[in-house]
């Protein structure tokens, strides 16, 4: 697919910030890139601690529902946390459980099932509570938009807390926006009108530590305690794809290297059955190894067996479990790859031509659609719902562009809709089966999209010779990390570099090693992960197959290659080179 390469071209006195801060005017640059501006930002950028957190009690809604929470502990009542089925989920409700039963709380919880309950909070839960002689519902990462859910629930005489930190619902007349407001007794979400927090991106998880962080100190609980749940905090915010900026930055670097030393059993065992160690866990690992173990439960089985991993107190016990999400896990991942391969059939057949993709896929496993959608928006760059068939009508997961608010957008068909909700990048609606051609026909007759919003941009942070990067430069770029949503990764580009050698290597044969020479005449070391074939077949049709493989051999070739690309220290056997890693190539 045709790209677009952009190199950001933001000012500042790099050198004078350099200066200031002990860094090079590289890592300047690539600061600004990432819209930290001012002295003070910067500075919490590189060492944001724990004392640059916000105030817990800045957060509308917290310090009233700690009262109430207060009061039901005094009181001895019964009180019943409802999760959700995902990473965000399943942490908010461990922290919520083991804050509340460290104050003394009578407290138990519910997950969702996925495929018999649905999402969040629902009048089936409802009435399970209240028939279980619950008194109050604590809902996390959902329950914003539950506005007849909760209203049964007052109905029925039952307190209900609400935390979350989804979008608040709201109906449009004439392009004028009511927001709805359920008649919870407190919602805790920092999104809403009235709620002067800070920082508007923590996810569910964190939302719930606040509360926690609160609740011990009404409870005489020391400070330090709440520090604990830091893993899970951070874990959630890496694993539901939150903005890695101002506040969320701080709680996921305090969380891993409070990972990389966690003596929780479950999350010990869960990462030794991935082949890793503590010491090792990145942000990487929680959103592509350990994460999705944990969203596999909730896919195909249960989050609550998710939940009862971390709950654990002994390492065997662990260890069963955290063996069984792993095998779900790569479950999923086949299941996956089959749905993926039928959408991409769908599309070429005949939805090729849409703005929007509208995927059915009844046969496959309604927990899949996200993960589909997500690979069939990488595959062409649009944005993209994949509908499956559930016992009730028809359910899907969407994943959009940048270009493309995929939650306003659904609410310019909400009539089609039983249920749906969602993030500019993301969604989810069910709605009855009849309906799933006229979704597919008003969304893309709303879409005003153009050619250009669907060419993929590639983000070039600085074009920098191939051969400019040191070894103290790479392990400078560290300073930058965590990595992720909003945070990424540099990326730098060079282009008409000499391709001297390439092989093929790897057990699967599905690496590319390159020897290139830059415009300097300097060799460089290089590596591609990507699709190797696909490679080989670029470079075939623009310099002709006889070159590329002359590549192969090691042989002169005409081969001339611009690619985006990323730094990294090689070691092999004591000895240190820099070796690009290619991200995308022309």
């Amino acid at each position: 697919m045709e790209e677009k390469w952009v190199v950001l071209q933001k000012g500042a006195d790099f050198a004078g910030m350099a200066e200031r801060f002990g860094i090079s005017p590289v890592t300047a640059r690539l600061i600004r890139n990432r819209e930290v501006t001012g002295d003070a930002a910067v500075e919490k950028y590189l060492n944001g601690g724990l004392a640059d957190l916000y105030d817990a009690h800045l957060l509308c809604g917290a310090g009233r529902c700690v009262e109430v929470l207060t009061e039901k502990i005094r009181q001895g009542k019964q009180v019943r946390i409802i999760g959700d089925y995902d990473i965000d989920g399943v942490m908010s409700t461990y922290i919520l459980y083991c804050g509340l039963k460290r104050c003394g709380a009578n407290v138990s919880t519910k997950i969702p099932d996925r495929m018999k309950d649905g999402y969040g909070i629902n009048e089936h839960l409802i009435d399970e509570a209240y028939e279980a002689g619950m008194d109050t519902i604590l809902t996390c990462d959902n329950g914003i938009a539950a506005i007849g859910e909760i209203a049964h629930a007052k109905e029925l005489g039952m307190t209900v807390l609400v935390t979350d930190h989804h979008e608040i619902p709201y109906s449009e007349e004439d392009g004028v926006r009511t927001y709805l407001r359920s008649a919870a007794d407190v919602i805790v979400n920092p999104k809403q009108e009235e709620c002067g927090y800070p920082y508007q991106g923590l996810c569910g998880a964190a939302v719930a530590w606040k509360v926690v962080c609160l609740l011990y100190e009404s409870c005489g609980v020391p400070a330090e305690e709440a520090y604990e749940f830091l893993e899970e905090v951070a874990f959630a915010t890496v694993g539901d794809v939150m903005d890695l900026t101002d506040e969320n930055r701080i709680l996921v670097k305090e969380g891993l290297r409070r990972i990389r030393h966690t003596k929780n059993p479950g999350m010990r065992a869960l990462i030794f059955q991935n082949q890793l160690t503590p010491e090792q866990i990145t942000a990487y690992h929680i959103g592509f190894v350990l994460g999705p173990c944990i969203n596999a439960s909730g896919r195909l089985e249960t989050a609550q067996l998710a939940l009862q991993l971390f709950l654990q107190t002994d390492d065997i016990s662990a260890l069963k479990i955290a063996e069984k999400l792993v095998e779900l896990n790569v479950q999923r991942k086949d299941m996956t790859a089959e749905g993926v391969e039928e959408a991409k059939r769908i599309v070429e057949e005949g939805n090729a031509g849409e703005k929007v993709l509208v995927v059915y896929l009844p046969k496959v496993h309604e927990s899949l659609a996200g993960i589909i959608a997500g690979r069939i928006r990488e595959a062409y760059s649009r944005p993209v719902f994949v509908l499956t068939k559930s016992e009730d009508g028809v359910k899907g997961s969407g994943r959009s562009i940048e270009t493309y608010s995929m939650y306003e957008e659904l609410c310019k068909c909400s009539h089609l809709f039983t249920k749906f909700g969602g993030h500019p990048m993301a969604a989810g609606v069910s709605m009855k089966e009849e309906n799933v051609g006229a979704f597919r026909e008003a969304i893309n007759h709303e879409c005003e999209l153009t050619e250009d919003d669907f060419m993929p941009k590639i983000k070039i942070d600085i074009a920098m010779p191939a051969d400019y990067p040191t070894a103290a430069l790479v392990r400078e770029l560290a300073l930058l990390e965590p990595f992720g949503k909003s945070n990424v990764k540099p990326q730098f580009a060079d282009r008409n570099l000499a391709v001297l050698r390439a092989s093929v290597v790897g057990k699967n044969r599905n690496v590319l090693k390159l020897q290139l020479q830059t415009e300097r005449g300097t060799r460089v070391e290089a590596v591609y992960f990507g699709d190797v074939e696909l490679w080989k077949t670029y470079y075939s049709e623009k310099y002709g197959a006889t070159e590329v493989l002359a590549a192969l051999h090691g042989q002169s070739n005409s081969i001339r290659m611009s690619v985006v690309y990323y730094p990294e220290i090689n070691t092999y056997q004591g000895m240190e080179n820099i070796q690009l890693v290619i991200r995308n190539y022309k």
